[in-house]
């Protein structure tokens, strides 16, 4: 038993050495309790809850970004083909115009209801099941997105954490650890969780991932 856990902690700490950057960090997000990065962390979660590769994804919301749709206020007030253009050249084709679409569908409602700040948003709900429907009211933003979004989030949403999610718990098993979140954590050795759980979705998604951590190499100490 000592030697398998001992093996877990291993296992783990490459897994965050090699892959524990946040998707926010990725895109160039400086997460803070902020108007401007929560809501670019929104346009991510949209983004990579499609059936796309992570790196389109990422690579998408940096080109809007990049072309100033930092806040809802840009993102509605760009038009279609300006945000389809930016999306594009993200090598987010496949979903480029709906996406478009529910970007700026997903804007005007953040501005409607919560004047472009989604701390209104969090206060509105008052437990995690509100949280994650209010979410789901975002356009383009399902069960998937929501949870991308608060295992990022959690990083400055302290009260939504410690939280790893399902894609995490999948990741986990194919590494062959616990699929436990209480156990991973512990395991993890006050790892941040959100590093924790990017690592852990990034091992559900590519293979390669679990493939370069779970040889006989690994050290059990």
């Amino acid at each position: 038993m000592a030697d398998r856990r001992g093996r877990h902690r291993a296992v783990l700490r490459a897994l965050l050495d090699a892959h524990g950057r946040t998707y926010a960090e990725e895109a160039g997000i400086r997460l803070r309790d902020t108007p401007q990065p929560l809501y670019q962390l929104l346009v991510l979660s949209v983004l990579l809850s499609a059936r796309i590769r992570s790196a389109a994804a990422v690579g998408a919301a940096r080109e809007l970004f990049d072309a100033g749709l930092r806040d809802p206020r840009r993102m509605a007030g760009a038009t279609w083909q300006q945000r389809v253009d930016a999306l594009g050249r993200g090598g987010y084709r496949r979903y480029d115009e709906s996406t478009s679409t529910r970007l700026g569908d997903g804007a005007e409602l953040i501005l409607r209801e919560y004047g472009g700040d989604l701390r209104r948003l969090r206060d509105a709900a008052d437990n995690d099941a509100a949280l994650r429907r209010l979410l789901q009211t975002v356009p383009g933003l399902g069960p998937t997105g929501a949870d991308i979004f608060l295992r990022e989030v959690q990083r400055v949403w302290p009260e939504v954490a410690p939280r790893l999610g399902d894609k995490a718990l999948q990741g986990a098993h194919r590494l062959g650890l616990p699929d436990d979140e209480e156990e991973l954590l512990r395991l993890a050795e006050n790892a941040d969780p959100a590093a924790l759980s990017a690592a852990l979705v990034r091992a559900a998604l590519d293979k390669s991932v679990a493939d370069e951590l779970t040889g006989d190499d690994l050290s059990s100490g």
